[in-house]
Formats: structure tokens, sequence, C-alpha cells
């Protein structure tokens, strides 16, 4: 059976509907960099999925090809990932999307190195015959953050950041979004294919002592 991220790690991929602290180790991403609003049909965000998933299933299938990773194992891909910020703004302001930036992401297994993903651009670049060079391998170290299951439309999100919130300061945290701390979504719901109040989002911000 395929190694599942989401049910061999749920403290990071299915926490509770109620706020927790977790510590979050360093792990390895395919990552594509971009600005705007992800709802905008021709923008950035959009295009930038499509770069992810083609070499997160690149890597996936290497085993039937020449390209042989160490320690490889099958596995199902993990959800997609964001990083979000806005410049000048601790936090989000959902009214202005345009202002977006993010890092959209796919979680990488241990096994996939740098120069694994470096070949599957190149690999894909050339058999689909479209430029994938904006994906690159990022590691990654969240550390101490509050997270929350966020259940229902992205634009409600801001009622459980403030539960996170609450929760952080009650247990003696400060918010600690910073130019390398992001907030953070993962995405475990298609939208394309579920109702908006029941998608589901782990929403998580990263956190320090006060």
């Amino acid at each position: 059976m395929a190694f599942d991220f989401k049910k061999e790690y749920k403290e990071f991929y299915l926490p509770k509907d109620r706020p927790s602290i977790v510590t979050v180790p360093q792990m390895n991403y395919l990552a594509v960099r971009g600005k705007g609003d992800p709802n905008d049909e021709s923008g950035e965000y959009k295009d930038a999925i499509g770069l992810l998933y083609g070499i997160a299933f690149t890597i996936k299938m290497s085993k039937k090809g020449s390209h042989a990773i160490a320690g490889y194992f099958d596995y199902v891909v993990p959800p997609l990932e964001g990083f979000w910020w806005q410049k000048g703004i601790a936090g989000v302001d959902y009214a202005h999307k345009e202002r977006f930036e993010w890092i959209s992401l796919i979680r990488l297994p241990d096994f996939v190195t740098k120069a694994d993903v470096e070949w599957a651009v190149e690999e894909a670049s050339n058999k689909k015959k479209r430029d994938y060079s904006k994906v690159e391998f990022l590691a990654y170290d969240e550390g101490l953050c509050v997270q929350c299951m966020h259940i229902g439309p992205y634009d409600n999100e801001p009622a459980t950041v403030a539960l996170m919130h609450q929760y952080m300061a009650a247990q003696g945290y400060a918010l600690d979004i910073t130019d390398s701390r992001y907030h953070h979504e993962i995405y475990l719901s298609d939208a394309r294919k579920t109702a908006p109040d029941k998608l589901k989002t782990v929403i998580r911000h990263p956190i320090k002592a006060e």
C-alpha cells in the first residue's frame, strides 16, 4: 500500500477543528513563487499549481523510467499547500487578494534530493514541451506554530484565525509572522469538487514564547 503522509502524520495534516500548538520539523517541498489573486483565472497561481503537479507526478512515476532515486518507496502525492503574505500587513487582508505574495508547495518524501527535482524539471520540460523552470526544491523548518482545521469557505478563515490567536495568547505565546515565517495553509479538499461549506483547510501560524 502506498505511503500516505496525511494518514502517517495526522498531527500535521489532520488537526482538530479547535486550535492546538505543534512543533513542525524541517520538511522538503516542491515550490513555486508568485504574486496576485489566487482566484484570477489567468493569474500566476493557477499556472503554479499545474507546474507543481507536473513535477510531483514526474518524481512519483520515476520508478517506471531510467532515473532511479535511492530509497524510493511508493507514496501518495501529498496535498497542495501555500505560504501567504502581503507586504506591510502582519496577517492576511482578504479584501485585497491582488496584493498576495505566495509560495505554492507540495511536500516531497525525504528521499527526494535537490538533484532529483532538477532532473524532474528537465524531464518534464522535455516530455511535456512546457517550461517547468519555476519549480524549485525548498527545505523549510517551520518550528513552533499554532494550527487549526478550518471547515468552510476560504473567505471565512478570519474567524478561525481569531480563535487560534486567542488560544496562543492564553497559552503564553505571541504571533511570529515575519519575512521568513508565514501564514500557512494546507488544502485537504478539491475546491473544484467540494461545496464551499465543506472545504477542509489546515491553517498554521508561527508563534514564539512571550
